[in-house]
């Protein structure tokens, strides 16, 4: 069993769900919005949404049934979300590590994933910013929207219902370790293709090989193999 509720406007979703574990009765309770005005992203980043455009979403999911470490699931909610959409737009999906969903080159999706003690439960809390009608993204050119990257409107309550559902369902039932290894690194962007990386200040070409179960991603540079945790590694597109 699941639940979903919605508010009108709300600061952020991740923020707000600890209010609805109180009325809910289920080890899946999410909450949406089309209008978040203080949405965060991975390491303090900012997430900026346009009004009535796009969604917010967030899942908590009580951790007493997740038997894989917070890597692993961390790359697995990406991977689901990455499938929905995938499907979605019958178009080619990819995640940049660590959990960004990419649509034909463009950042569609930033996801942000909390572990927090909220009624003496533990939950995950998993943070999803989708944009979906915007057009406009000014001066942020790796952004785009499902309806730039495929031309089709979609009907922001209908896709929240049907995200919730779909990632409910499939964290009811998580595969192995391997098997999510292998599923992300699949479909993991610019893998084993050559590209520019930031690195301490500086600008090196290398060639991102795979990411692995401590949570770092593996880079074949100049100088040979070298392993990163986010942040100390930018990748530029």
């Amino acid at each position: 069993m699941s639940q979903l509720f919605y508010l009108k406007e709300c600061s952020s979703t991740n923020d707000e769900i600890s209010k609805f574990l109180l009325y809910g009765d289920s080890n899946f309770i999410g909450l949406h919005t089309f209008n978040q005005t203080k949405g965060r992203g991975q390491y303090g980043n900012i997430w900026t949404q346009t009004a009535g455009k796009n969604l917010a979403y967030t899942l908590a999911v009580n951790t007493q049934n997740i038997l894989c470490s917070d890597f692993i699931f961390n790359y697995y909610t990406a991977m689901v979300i990455r499938d929905f959409l995938a499907k979605l737009s019958d178009s080619e999906v990819k995640i940049k590590w660590p959990n960004d969903i990419i649509l034909k080159g463009k950042k569609i999706v930033g996801i942000l994933i909390e572990k927090k003690k909220i009624n003496q439960n533990n939950y995950f809390i998993i943070g999803a910013g989708i944009n979906i009608l915007q057009e406009n993204f000014d001066e942020i050119s790796h952004a785009g929207s499902l309806l730039t990257q495929t031309g089709i409107h979609f009907d922001l309550e209908e896709l929240a219902l049907n995200l919730h559902e779909y990632l409910c369902e499939k964290l009811k039932n998580i595969p192995p370790d391997q098997k999510i290894l292998d599923g992300f690194n699949k479909n993991l962007f610019r893998k084993d293709q050559i590209s520019v990386f930031e690195i301490e200040k500086e600008r090196q070409n290398g060639i991102i090989r795979n990411a692995d179960e401590k949570g770092e991603l593996w880079i074949e540079l100049e100088d040979g193999m070298r392993s990163f945790y986010h942040k100390e590694v930018k990748l530029l597109y």
